[in-house]
């Protein structure tokens, strides 16, 4: 299958799945074969053309023009295959693990949760591929329409105020901030929106103070990456249903963000113009500020998903921070950091979601000696905590150690104390629930009988010990992954673009 035909698959699977959700609905193992074998195909779909760019080649799909400049165009670079191959890769596993937690806490509409999700991961896979910002900011808004009704499926008063901050909040920053940057940036750059290696504006004598401005719009645009202020949304999302927890903090939404927003630094500023903009340094502060107060939150908080939720807030600042450092290892610490978090923090909401179908629990002071009945699913949780805090052998490490050499490479020190200090606070409110859970304190009471005889289904304790191991496992592929990574932080060696995807 040619490249172009391989990325028409990608675009059009999730769709085509959707669509067979949709028709065998009413008999509940083959919609959930229909997604689970489609999502493997897609994976299979996403490896190819993954190897393709492994190979050196950029593979582009050129739709159509809605406008002079505003060209439907799709081009697959490093970048944009890590984050294809994390959002299809991690979907068969929430996927399975759906099963299990929305049988087992007999979610309703589940037919309709499922075909919300395909329509997601077509969003983010959209995102991932676009070959322009016109193309990324229609499938970031398929993915903000297509993840509300998902926020929304318990249907109660709390899960529709939640929806209503989370669509308002993406709305509101996409179109009031996010989409003006991108029209300011289409006339800066002569009608013309397309991803340059080296970086679209570079070249385009921008006053100091206008460049400035263009990058806050950005950085506070792009509300999925949950800069404060503009991340209440994401605590207030919790009120969906775990797999939905996994898919909004791990596989698709704050994911779509942070990516775009290192897709921006890399490939409309780039690495020479970022490094320059007064600007730049605002947004770092902001950054830091983000990591070391949601931290801090996290550890207030007695339920399990909030002090999550908090968590991730924190963990998406590092891409933001990385993409602000602007040198390749901090490029390379941010993207790094994007695998990294989407394996840790799956895991984590996984082990949520287990234990609440399980027991019905959802603070944390109720689950010491939980672990006694449940000791797969903590020892799950201990490994992905390991991993957010970067202790090796865990994946979370080499981010942090990227973004650390990156603040040294470009003379910004003052990132490193705050990386440490964001670990020792990761350490403070992740490591006491597992190590608390398996090893209570004498005297500790047994932990209240399960709500469910059997326990937690079987598919929610085994899918996050897979993604558990994914933290271990891609430790040791971190050196591939820098390799793969590689081109798409590096200088461009010829100054002739094709503009629009077209030969």
């Amino acid at each position: 299958m040619s490249p172009d035909m391989l990325i028409w698959a990608a675009l059009c699977l999730p769709l085509i799945i959707a669509a067979g959700i949709a028709i065998t609905g009413s008999v509940s193992n083959i919609r959930e074969s229909v997604t689970l074998v489609g999502a493997s195909v897609l994976f299979c779909v996403v490896i190819a053309i993954a190897s393709v760019v492994a190979g050196g080649e950029q593979p582009s799909l050129y739709v159509g023009q809605a406008a002079p400049g505003l060209d439907f165009a799709f081009k697959v670079e490093p970048l944009g295959a890590l984050f294809a191959l994390v959002a299809s890769g991690l979907w068969i596993v929430n996927s399975f693990y759906s099963i299990g937690y929305m049988r087992g806490n007999r979610e309703r509409n589940q037919t309709r949760f499922y075909i919300c999700f395909a329509i997601a991961i077509f969003g983010a896979l959209g995102v991932a591929m676009a070959a322009n910002l016109f193309t990324l900011f229609v499938f970031y808004e398929v993915l903000t329409l297509s993840t509300y009704p998902l926020v929304a499926h318990k249907g109660d008063a709390a899960a529709k105020r939640g929806a209503r901050i989370y669509l308002l909040t993406l709305l509101g920053t996409s179109i009031g901030l996010f989409l003006m940057a991108i029209m300011w940036t289409w006339v800066l750059a002569g009608q013309n929106l397309d991803f340059v290696p080296g970086g679209l504006l570079a070249d385009k004598n921008i006053q100091p103070a206008v460049a400035s401005a263009l990058l806050i719009l950005f950085a506070f645009g792009i509300g999925k990456a949950a800069l404060m202020p503009f991340h209440f949304w994401l605590p207030n999302a919790m009120v969906a249903p775990t797999p939905v927890s996994a898919l909004l903090h791990a596989v698709a939404v704050v994911k779509a963000g942070v990516f775009t927003v290192m897709k921006v630094s890399i490939y409309i500023f780039g690495e020479d113009m970022l490094s320059t903009v007064p600007g730049r340094e605002f947004v770092l502060y902001v950054a830091c500020f983000t990591i070391i107060v949601a931290s801090l939150i996290a550890m207030t908080k007695d339920n399990l998903k909030a002090r999550l939720a908090y968590s991730t807030v924190a963990q998406l600042a590092y891409v933001t921070l990385g993409a602000m450092i602007a040198t390749q290892a901090g490029w390379l610490g941010g993207s790094m950091q994007i695998a990294a978090h989407a394996a840790g923090k799956m895991t984590l909401f996984m082990c949520a979601g287990a234990i609440y179908v399980a027991t019905g629990l959802t603070n944390i002071s109720d689950m010491k000696g939980l672990g006694r009945k449940m000791p797969l699913v903590f020892i799950a949780f201990f490994i992905a905590s390991l991993s957010i805090i970067g202790i090796p052998p865990m994946v979370g490490g080499w981010a942090k150690y990227e973004l650390m050499q990156g603040a040294v490479d470009a003379g910004i020190p003052y990132v490193i104390p705050v990386l440490i200090v964001s670990s020792l606070l990761n350490i403070a409110y992740l490591l006491p629930i597992p190590i608390l859970a398996l090893m209570p304190p004498p005297g500790t009471p047994e932990p209240k009988p399960f709500k469910r005889p059997d326990g937690a289904p079987l598919p929610t304790v085994v899918a996050p010990m897979i993604t558990a191991g994914l933290c271990i496992i891609l430790f040791f592929l971190a050196g591939p992954m820098a390799d793969f990574l590689a081109p798409a932080f590096e200088a461009p060696t010829s100054t002739s673009i094709v503009t629009g995807g077209q030969p």
